[in-house]
């Protein structure tokens, strides 16, 4: 029942060919460009499966490269994505990746910046119609669509930390879709990814980066035409 309408099926408004190939990898794309906050330096894409057996025919590659230009699933640059990312000092390369997978549509990126100082492991999913999941950030298995405004908060785990995050969007009147946890290790740091219904408030996000045992927080919004939000680490007040 991942599909609510005749839409989800037929995808969204595009650059083809194809929604699963395309659309979804623009998106996957897209998800990594917003939790990185900015254009990487560099991106390595590493294709699994049918995405990996057909990523040129089907221009997954200009796609997934389109969205971390930050190039919704409709822009007409897409096609020429990676032209473009040359001509804006972002190098990338692509390879075809090997082992077990949940899905045919796979794509792994690794995201650099400042000589390696910065970076981001992102996994990413096309289920259909354009749909996505992104189940994997930096070593933390999660789950997020992409369908909703998104906080994604990396943290220590202690208690309290999950307590405060929903009191922080309850108190603002913030309803929450969809909430996936995952930790490294017992009082390790944790990875906490929360959708929520309506617009992710400045407030909300100044609230959370006051929280003891903050590592980073990012949002992503993909129905936004331009970038939102940052990775980052905020400083405490003292």
């Amino acid at each position: 029942m991942r599909f609510k309408d005749v839409f989800s099926i037929i995808g969204p408004v595009m650059v083809g060919p194809s929604s699963s190939h395309t659309a979804g990898a623009a998106r996957i794309g897209r998800a990594a460009r917003h939790l990185f906050g900015r254009q990487p330096d560099k991106a390595v894409i590493v294709f699994f499966g049918s995405f990996a057996a057909t990523y040129q025919g089907h221009g997954t590659d200009r796609a997934i490269v389109g969205g971390l230009l930050d190039y919704d699933t409709d822009d007409s640059r897409i096609p020429d994505a990676l032209e473009i990312a040359g001509q804006s000092g972002l190098v990338v390369s692509f390879e075809e990746g090997r082992g077990a997978i949940r899905h045919p549509n796979t794509a792994r990126l690794i995201l650099s910046a400042d000589g390696g100082k910065q970076r981001l492991t992102m996994t990413g999913i096309s289920i259909g119609g354009g749909n996505v999941e992104i189940i994997e950030v930096d070593d933390f298995n999660i789950k997020m669509t992409g369908t909703y405004p998104t906080l994604v908060i990396q943290h220590h785990d202690h208690p309290g930390v999950i307590a405060y995050i929903t009191n922080t969007l309850s108190s603002r009147g913030t309803n929450i879709a969809h909430m996936s946890v995952d930790r490294k290790s017992r009082s390790g740091n944790a990875m906490t990814v929360v959708e929520i219904d309506g617009e992710i408030h400045p407030e909300i996000v100044g609230q959370i980066g006051k929280m003891d045992g903050l590592v980073s927080i990012a949002t992503v919004d993909l129905s936004q035409k331009s970038i939102s939000s940052e990775w980052m680490v905020l400083p405490k007040e003292d």
